[in-house]
């Protein structure tokens, strides 16, 4: 019979034990069964791979013949061509870190001299990185950052401005089990869902591209009230058949990794919802077509199948847009510190703030100094990046279908 080993006490003395070197299929196996044959407990075990190479670091409770031991190791070692080092300590002697964040890193590319910026503020505010795991290689190269010791409103500040220099993205999340509950995404659709503004694809079969471009940028900028700039925006369009709205739907492209994302984050049970100040008649289908849960859009008014240049009940605007986040995040039964919001111009500023994460995705200047995360590569599937979700992982579940 297996002699029972109680549970070790904090004031244990124990050993960690760490090899590396060639990684191969049996490493792991052949150092437990070394183990197997001492009075002692695993109290931690750490493995890493990196480009081949094998870092095992296992902490075990000290048994009676601790001499024994060493030489059971160093020997397995010998046999695996594999280096050995082993420490004596008195409990699982981890610093206990107040503060834990994920903060992930995009780059395109990604540079040394970032990654030195980032890294020196993240061990002025106080953190550790605890370990660093490659998420994405391509389109960009993405890096998540587990830290502890620092409080995560202390580093997405701290964070920016290096980010902002060095012409990489940053996002900071509380690390915590609430990171792992259902969450709700709620998107923009122009510039975001979508490629260019559906009001001014309208304007430009009506011949008035010009005009309305650059109504349209005044508005993104956030230098006019959005329901004056929509409604007079839309009162260039009086009659136009409604039958354009149909034209102008089958025109429209999708972001570049807009389907990966939504396909990849409804695999985990993800909710998806569009809050847009344009028009339902284009963007209720869109979600139709990509299975989008919640829709609020802005109605147009046709009377006798044309374009009226006016609007049918409440404007979805800048407060609109995060009214509608809370009153889905309600509907899905979601907290709002797991909802994220995805937009780019200043109409999506309240939503961006309201929701647990709020991205600015290619936003203007004046949206992406006041959001708390901007990514500005052309991906909208590098938010799932954000989410520690894996490149290979995205790949391996489209595969599988």
């Amino acid at each position: 019979m297996t002699e029972h080993v109680p549970t070790p006490h904090l004031t244990d003395p124990t050993i960690l034990l760490t090899l590396t070197g060639p990684d191969r299929p049996g490493v792991s196996t052949a150092l437990f069964e070394r183990l197997s044959s001492f009075n002692l407990e695993v109290v931690d075990v750490e493995q890493l791979v990196v480009r081949g190479r094998l870092i095992l670091s296992v902490l075990v409770t000290r048994p009676d013949d601790d001499g024994a031991l060493a030489d059971a190791v160093r020997d397995l070692a010998g046999d695996l061509a594999m280096d050995v080092e082993l420490e004596e300590g008195i409990g699982d002697n981890r610093p206990r870190r107040v503060g834990r964040a994920n903060v992930t890193v995009l780059g395109h590319p990604l540079e040394p001299a970032a990654m030195a910026a980032l890294t020196q503020r993240i061990a002025g505010a106080g953190g550790n990185i605890d370990r660093i795991l490659r998420l994405a290689r391509y389109p960009v190269t993405a890096l998540r950052l587990e830290i502890s010791g620092a409080e995560p409103d202390d580093l997405q500040s701290l964070l920016l401005e290096a980010a902002i220099d060095h012409g990489v993205d940053v996002a900071v999340e509380e690390r915590g089990i609430l990171r792992h509950a259902q969450r709700l995404v709620v998107m923009d659709v122009d510039s975001t869902l979508i490629q260019g503004e559906v009001i001014d694809m309208l304007a430009a079969h009506a011949g008035l591209e010009t005009e309305m471009a650059a109504a349209t940028e005044s508005a993104m900028r956030g230098e006019l009230d959005f329901e004056t700039s929509l409604r007079q925006r839309v009162a260039m369009l009086a009659g136009l058949d409604e039958k354009l709205l149909d034209t102008v739907r089958e025109e429209i492209l999708f972001t570049p990794g807009a389907r990966t994302m939504i396909r990849t984050l409804k695999r985990l049970g993800y909710r998806f919802a569009l809050v847009s100040g344009g028009f339902r008649p284009i963007i209720q289908p869109l979600a139709d077509e990509l299975g989008i849960d919640y829709v609020a859009a802005n109605e147009l008014e046709i009377v006798d199948g044309k374009l009226t240049g006016g609007l049918v009940g409440p404007i979805v605007d800048r407060a609109g847009k995060a009214a509608a986040l809370r009153g889905f995040a309600t509907e899905a039964g979601v907290a709002l510190k797991n909802t994220i919001a995805i937009g780019d111009g200043a109409n999506d500023l309240d939503m961006l703030a309201a929701a647990g994460l709020g991205v600015a995705f290619n936003a203007k200047p004046l949206v992406r100094d006041q959001a708390r995360t901007s990514v500005n590569v052309p991906y909208l599937d590098s938010i799932v990046y954000l989410l520690g979700i894996t490149r290979e992982e995205v790949e391996a579940a489209d595969a599988a279908d």
